[in-house]
């Protein structure tokens, strides 16, 4: 049975909002640097416990590609300009992993395109779970229904226990501290 709020790695995506150069300048470099870090260990635990990723770009020709420090090179991204990532492409992305019913999905800018795409994404009746510590602007997308949570917990709800196949590949990337971003301070007021 299907429990909301708890993260299964065999129900779920992960989609990547519009890591582009144009960022770099709409944001302090360090919290820009952070978020990257924060994303790196996302993509890397994907690929370990063979979640599909989803990975968007905001109108690449006028913002730039996607940052190249993310090591996304051999995900397709998905153009767009809208501010919704939900376009044909990537609904049909969607739908090739067996049409998941929860998305861990992250960003820089919550108020625009993590906004649309969650509100979307909630519409289609999916679980959506925004990793709150690689993400700004946060409060009104969860007071919609979506769940805040962090890398850590994404990480260890996905592999569930100690004894699951990549639990010790997991476990180096925790090995690492998460960089402060401030915002768990923050969001643990809420």
């Amino acid at each position: 049975a299907f429990i909301a709020n708890k993260l299964i790695s065999t129900a779920g995506t992960y989609m990547c909002c519009d890591k582009t150069k144009c960022c770099t300048t709409l944001f302090l470099a360090t919290t820009f640097n952070i978020n990257i870090v924060l994303i790196i260990f996302h993509f890397q635990a994907c690929l370990i416990l063979s979640i599909p990723q989803i990975l968007t770009e905001q109108y690449p020709k006028g913002l730039g590609p996607t940052v190249p420090e993310l090591g996304a090179e051999g995900l397709k991204s998905h153009t767009k300009t809208s501010f919704s990532m939900l376009t044909e492409s990537v609904e049909s992305s969607l739908k090739s992993p067996g049409d998941p019913q929860q998305v861990i999905l992250c960003g820089i800018e919550a108020q625009a395109c993590i906004a649309c795409t969650t509100y979307d994404l909630l519409e289609r009746g999916m679980e959506v779970h925004i990793v709150a510590d690689a993400i700004v602007f946060l409060l009104r997308l969860k007071q919609s229904g979506a769940f805040l949570t962090t890398t850590e917990r994404v990480l260890l709800q996905l592999v569930q226990d100690a004894k699951h196949p990549n639990f010790k590949e997991i476990q180096k990337l925790l090995a690492h501290p998460s960089p402060d971003t401030g915002l768990l301070a923050f969001f643990s007021s809420l």
